[in-house]
């Protein structure tokens, strides 16, 4: 199933800097940018409670309308509390509806390994897959059914079934899960399978020079080295 956009009403922003951004998060409002396409940065204001909820649901793709005028986004970054558990700032890359992103998508492993009945485990190594696909295309999860997998069976990720339009860019010889007995399952064995690549958005990075955040929009100041639009 495709991810569907979420439509937020959203608004500019003047003030900047760290104790503006407590008063507005003091009054249940959140500060974020919006930047890409090689349009101007934007400062908004957006609903608190609206946004965490998406966010914690896995949501990444919004409809923000400003004014009257929307913009499909995608969230770039997202900035926590020092508890990690209350979203303080949150960072948009715009995009279009037949622009290749990549995304990081949750991997669902459904059903019973048929292994367990000799005794084994099921242990999933990599929980999220690095994927390229159009904004149309992005999927909200991708599940893979393990009910056939036997003891001593692995699975890697060039053996999971991906929607149509979908491309997986890590490994294929990546595991991504196996059945073993508890014993044999040793450390090393998982730590190596687990070695994944930090999964990015494609969109352009604020260019040197214009406004930012000095809180998450400022790691996003300049161009990365790899020019991270695509057009298909």
């Amino acid at each position: 199933m495709a991810v569907k956009s979420i439509p937020l009403t959203i608004t500019a922003r003047s003030e900047r800097g760290s104790r503006a951004n407590k008063r507005l998060r003091d009054t249940g409002l959140i500060p974020g940018i919006i930047y890409g396409h090689r349009e101007e940065v934007i400062s908004v204001t957006l609903p608190g409670g609206e946004l965490s909820h998406h966010l914690a649901r896995g949501a990444h793709l919004f409809d923000l309308n400003l004014g009257g005028k929307d913009e499909t986004v995608l969230v770039k970054d997202v900035q926590y509390d020092h508890l990690g558990t209350t979203v303080i700032h949150v960072d948009f890359t715009r995009v279009d509806l037949h622009e290749l992103v990549r995304v990081s998508v949750p991997l669902e492993l459904k059903g019973t390994p048929k292994g367990e009945a000799d005794g084994g485990v099921l242990t999933q190594v990599i929980a999220r897959l690095e994927v390229e696909c159009v904004v149309t295309d992005m999927p909200e999860v991708i599940r893979h059914n393990v009910s056939e997998m036997a003891l001593d069976d692995v699975l890697h990720i060039k053996d999971i079934k991906l929607p149509e339009g979908v491309r997986v860019l890590q490994d294929g010889e990546l595991i991504a899960a196996m059945v073993r007995e508890v014993l044999e399952v040793a450390p090393a064995e998982v730590a190596e399978a687990a070695t994944e690549a930090e999964p990015e958005v494609i969109g352009r990075k604020p260019a040197e020079g214009e406004a930012v955040e000095g809180e998450a929009g400022a790691a996003a100041a300049s161009e990365p080295a790899d020019k991270k639009v695509e057009k298909k």
